[in-house]
């Protein structure tokens, strides 16, 4: 159902508040440079500092852009489940296409409790949901026997597993099937995920690279895996250098030096330090994103 370069767009910022202007060109930028789906409030939307009203709008705003060009999947999890249940909800109500419920951090509940916090909100809500596991950020592994109980939910049509490891895309792809969507959350890895069946990725790169991280997917559907392959490993430095720091600090850097943003992140986030600005700079200017 969902595949291809699907952005894990930022959310802009202006004195604090949400720039709705720079979001919405931003969306903007996204369609016309071929990604194949926003995916808005997600970690990379800094949907940690959010508050529900402001999540809500994002939400809203990103669909309202949109305007049934490409897929929206909203950000709809949370380590509450009945806050989870309600974010999914509102993002049906706005005309989402999918939710991306991500493991509940901090709780870590154990995999039957993984499966009983998803089976619940499957329950409450009849939208297409992608599940998101990346223990490097909530203190909790999905393993693939969990994720093959949940991939026999109607609703539950896919994963984006960012535990960097090809060998956990293969068992993930060999436990559920073809039918369900295995999508990556580690740009490096996007090409050999799709070599071993995964389905696409959901990208910090293609924030400031929509059209080469979308040609990557293209050429390779087409069955062109060499010119896939030169792109992997020409995009690999800048999939890199977007984890200089924690992200979404250097993504959004770059969008301030490509003029799409404003400079704020919220705390506990900060500014990138000068020495990661720099190397930033370097590696933008060798990929002729700024002059």
């Amino acid at each position: 159902m969902f595949s291809g370069s699907m952005v894990a767009i930022v959310t802009p910022f202006a004195n604090g508040s949400i720039d709705r202007q720079a979001l919405r060109d931003l969306v903007e930028f996204h369609v016309q440079k071929g990604t194949d789906a926003i995916v808005p409030c997600g970690t990379t939307g800094e949907s940690a500092t959010l508050s529900h009203a402001e999540h809500d709008q994002v939400v809203e705003l990103v669909i309202e852009a949109v305007d049934g060009r490409v897929p929206v999947i909203a950000g709809a999890g949370s380590n509450n489940t009945a806050e989870a249940i309600r974010l999914t909800k509102h993002a049906k109500e706005a005309g989402a296409d999918g939710v991306l419920l991500i493991t509940p951090y901090y709780n870590k509940p154990t995999q039957e409790g993984l499966f009983q916090h998803f089976s619940a909100i499957a329950a409450e809500v009849e939208i297409p949901m992608v599940l998101y596991n990346v223990p490097s950020r909530t203190g909790t592994d999905m393993l693939p026997a969990t994720v093959a109980r949940l991939a026999k939910i109607p609703e539950i049509v896919g994963i984006k597993e960012a535990t960097g490891s090809v060998t956990r895309a293969t068992e993930l792809v060999n436990a559920c099937g073809p039918d369900f969507a295995v999508i990556s959350g580690d740009d490096s890895i996007f090409f050999p995920l799709l070599c071993v069946g995964g389905k696409g990725v959901i990208s910090v790169t293609a924030n400031i690279a929509p059209d080469l991280m979308a040609s990557l997917y293209d050429h390779f559907v087409a069955g062109d895996y060499d010119a896939a392959r030169k792109l992997h490993q020409r995009l690999l430095t800048l999939h890199q250098i977007m984890f200089i720091e924690t992200n979404p600090v250097p993504v959004k850097e770059a969008l301030v030096m490509m003029g799409k943003v404003k400079p704020e992140v919220r705390l506990p986030l900060c500014l990138l330090g000068e020495n990661s600005r720099e190397a930033l700079r370097k590696v933008l200017k060798e990929y002729e994103l700024i002059s």
